[in-house]
């Protein structure tokens, strides 16, 4: 008993100590990708005398307030100058923040819907040449966006939509489409066949099965293309600097606004990062685990 006990026990321990190492593995690389987050937030907070190359890494001084215009805890000088606009700062994020999600809102939802249905036809719905469509559909995802700048310019200039956010809500929808359609379609081939032809023995049409059985059905992928697109059409910057100008920028052209031609105020300009940041932050902070389970749950048919 003695002798069967000691190999048992030195496997558990082998066992301890592996997955130990694994876990400090994956600290380790946890800790270097938060370095970046890590090194703007204490930047942000800092004063602009105090940002220094070799102390990049210091943590920022708690009670020097002496040179703080509001006076807190810590010094929210450069978030309050990064929002409102101040010394360095001619023009605040407030409004760019209003024009980031009034742009991004509508894009997501548009362009989700619009990818469901494609999706659901392209899968369930197999009509001649279904196949070559679809290509076709996939083929908008490799076109690079500088190749088509010049002629989609002029495209929005004679609808009427350029210099308003909503020229950038048209077109982050049509480019959004392949993605949203693809992620759809192949999340609805896992849905079983015997459904659909269930629903047409019913009496159930193209609409009636999208609606009462594939859109219940449906959340999973929902989830992944909403954080997906929300994600891509948030941090854009190419459409955002060609097609609006001024007052309808949104917050990653405002951000690069904000950098000094002759100096940089490294302070305002990391709370002005992480401000443009933290909306996507907090969307895949409170959903990513719905992000995974979706991504999941159309990864195997059966």
């Amino acid at each position: 008993m003695a002798t069967q006990a000691l190999p048992q026990s030195r496997s558990r321990f082998n066992f301890r100590i592996s997955r130990l190492i694994i876990y400090l593995i994956l600290i380790s690389f946890t800790v270097f990708y938060i370095l970046p987050v890590y090194l703007i937030i204490i930047t942000s907070f800092k004063q602009y005398a105090d940002v220094n190359l070799y102390r990049m890494w210091d943590f920022p001084p708690v009670l020097n307030l002496e040179h703080c215009t509001n006076p807190a805890f810590f010094c929210f000088d450069s978030f309050y100058e990064a929002w409102f606009g101040g010394p360095s700062v001619t023009i605040g994020m407030s409004q760019a923040f209003m024009n980031s999600f009034t742009m991004t809102l509508p894009a997501t939802l548009i362009s989700t819907m619009l990818g469901s249905i494609n999706g659901y036809i392209l899968s369930k719905w197999k009509f001649r040449y279904a196949d070559v469509v679809f290509s076709l559909v996939l083929f908008g995802m490799f076109i690079p966006y500088q190749a088509v700048l010049i002629p989609l310019t002029i495209t929005v200039k004679n609808i009427g939509l350029y210099g308003s956010l909503w020229g950038l809500v048209f077109v982050h929808t049509i480019y959004s489409i392949p993605i949203a359609a693809l992620i759809f379609r192949n999340y609805y081939a896992t849905i079983p066949n015997e459904i659909m032809e269930a629903s047409r023995i019913d009496g159930g049409n193209i609409f009636s099965i999208y609606r009462y059985i594939i859109l219940p059905l449906s959340p999973p992928a929902f989830v992944v293309v909403l954080i997906w697109q929300f994600t891509n059409i948030w941090n854009d910057f190419l459409f955002a600097v060609t097609l609006v100008q001024n007052k309808y920028q949104p917050m990653t052209v405002a951000l690069n606004n904000i950098a000094g031609s002759f100096s940089v105020q490294w302070n305002v300009q990391m709370a002005a990062a992480f401000l443009t940041a933290l909306p996507t932050l907090l969307v895949y902070i409170i959903l990513g685990r719905y992000f995974l389970r979706g991504l999941l749950a159309g990864s195997l048919k059966g």
